[in-house]
Formats: structure tokens, sequence, C-alpha cells
């Protein structure tokens, strides 16, 4: 079965927003997983791999923070190269949704040929 619309769209943006909430805050891939989840709906077990590609791209890099309450936390945040990935992919984002928006609020296409309009292929017939 083919996957829906909604998954692929999805796994598009997940790099994305990973970065956007890096930009916020230094964060560790279990909070990111569960604002994700909550958010957009997307699995735990997704993360935890975008997140070792994405510190082996440069995007990221990592660092320890001890905790009283069990083992010490590995915290990621952005490097240079993750900022500018952000700032590239959010003109990217911006413009497939205006586009999109723009051909699902369409009335009608005046690229099309008068013979290649609905209306008009009935009236031929």
């Amino acid at each position: 079965m083919p996957e829906t619309i909604e998954i692929q769209l999805k796994k598009g943006a997940l790099t994305l927003c990973v970065l956007a909430l890096l930009n916020r805050r230094d964060s560790y891939a279990y909070e990111i997983a569960s604002t994700l989840s909550d958010a957009i709906d997307m699995g735990e077990g997704t993360i935890y791999p975008l997140m070792r590609r994405m510190q082996s791209d440069g995007q990221v890099e990592t660092y320890l923070v001890e905790s009283s309450a069990g083992p010490s936390r590995k915290y990621y945040r952005l490097t240079d190269a993750g900022r500018a990935a952000l700032e590239t992919q959010t003109a990217e984002w911006r413009a497939f949704v205006t586009a999109v928006e723009g051909v699902m609020n369409a009335d009608a296409d005046p690229a099309l040929p008068a013979a290649a309009k609905p209306a008009e292929r009935g009236a031929e017939q």
C-alpha cells in the first residue's frame, strides 16, 4: 500500500522541524522526539537516526550535561552549518507551500490551451 501524503510530508519536513527546535534552544533527542510526537505525530525511533546523520553532516554538535536523576544527557546544538541549513530549508519550505497553495487556490490555469480546458472540450464533441 502506498504511503499517504501525510507520511511523506512529515518525512520531508522532519529535518526542518528539528533544525527549528534547536534554533530556539539546545535539546536532547528524547525531548525533541517528544515535542515532534506531540506536534506532528512523529515516532521516537525516527529521531535518533536523523540526529546521528545531522551530526555527521556537521549541522549539530553534542555535549553532555550531568543529571542528578540519572545518567548524563547528550544535548544537541546547531552549528553554523546547521543555522545555514535552517535558513535554506526554511526558504525552500515557504516557496513550496506558496507554490502548492497557488495551485490549490487557482481558479483556472491560463497556460492551458483553449482546446484542453474541460468546459470547452464538451462543447466540441
